[in-house]
């Protein structure tokens, strides 16, 4: 029997992000920690000494600390984390969305650790008759440790397959001018409520190591785009708008400046009053609603700060669907 069971002639379209534990435990957390952690995007160097690190001391400790974090935030009508919720909703509105003008284009989702995973989601395209895919890493600004990683992982599953479909990877969506008005009116929208307006908006991305900026990764420079374009188009001056970068992990130096240290500065400065909106995230997740939203905010208001914003992700708003539906019609030229 043929591998492929439906035929061919379908196109398929994998969203993907970066991966959740698929409960709020140590085992699901320790579990998670170790594909992620083992992956030589992330961390480099997996050298005798990292290994012993992370199975001595990270694998044995931290997932009880990260397992209490996703409590925090875990969605629990569904039993899943903010992140797998939002991805599925994306993934459907955007079938639903393409459904309208291409009958031939199937839509999926996926993680890049933890399930679903990778694999299965290309091969069940496959089955539906999928001989395109277009995968799209939802990650709006480029990263070996990211973007990268997702490839690795799409063109690893086709090593496996006699009769491979044809794939695309998503260009890397930072300055999409539809993605920033999504950006820019998500920021208008979330201050119009307030009482009194932010004396400083941050722009957090989430941080890599210093060290694969310097051997020639593009994502601080795409950070930086991405933050100036929302900047002039918010009309705010430097003054008035900073960029940052979150989620450090381990000793070494990362991408600066950190926005935990940012936060206490400039509460200890007089800042009274700020707003944080995290372009790098394309859903909510826990770097945004407990990193940011709980321990940052609490960091800020430590040091004497009062009024602490977070702009939500686009996620799955009608702006946030619009930035992925225009990346993918780009990206689907040719095909449909």
């Amino acid at each position: 029997m043929s591998e492929v069971t439906a035929a061919a002639g379908q196109i398929g379209v994998l969203l993907v992000n970066l991966g959740t534990p698929e409960a709020a435990t140590a085992p699901a957390v320790r579990r998670y920690l170790r594909e992620f952690l083992t992956d030589r995007r992330v961390i480099e160097n997996q050298g005798l000494l990292w290994k012993l690190i992370l199975n001595g001391i990270i694998l044995p400790l931290r997932p009880r600390t990260k397992a209490h974090a996703y409590a925090r935030i875990w969605n629990t009508a569904a039993d899943e984390s903010p992140l797998k919720t939002i991805t599925r909703a994306q993934a459907s509105k955007l079938s639903a969305a393409l459904a309208t003008e291409h009958k031939n284009v199937a839509v999926d989702w996926a993680m890049r650790y933890g399930l679903p995973s990778i694999p299965d989601r290309v091969e069940r395209l496959r089955a539906q008759g999928c001989d395109r895919i277009l995968v799209m890493p939802l990650y709006p600004q480029y990263a070996a440790a990211t973007t990268a990683t997702v490839a690795d992982k799409v063109f690893r599953s086709l090593m496996k397959m006699r009769a491979q479909p044809s794939v695309r990877i998503a260009h890397p969506y930072y300055n999409d001018p539809v993605y920033i008005e999504a950006l820019a009116n998500s920021v208008t929208a979330s201050l119009a409520g307030l009482p009194v307006p932010p004396e400083m908006i941050i722009a957090s991305f989430h941080g890599i190591p210093k060290k694969y900026a310097d051997r020639g990764d593009p994502y601080p420079v795409h950070c930086m785009e991405t933050a100036r374009l929302l900047r002039e188009r918010l009309g705010l001056s430097e003054d008035k708008f900073m960029m940052t970068f979150q989620s450090r992990f381990g000793p070494s130096a990362w991408l600066k400046p950190y926005t935990d240290k940012t936060i206490g500065a400039l509460a200890r400065k007089g800042v009274r009053r700020i707003a944080l909106v995290m372009p790098g995230f394309a859903a909510d997740c826990l770097e945004t609603l407990e990193e940011i939203a709980i321990e940052n905010a609490e960091v800020f208001k430590r040091y004497g700060g009062e009024q602490f914003t977070v702009v939500p992700c686009l996620n799955d708003s009608a702006g946030g669907m619009a930035a992925i539906g225009s990346v993918v019609k780009r990206e689907l030229q040719g095909w449909v």
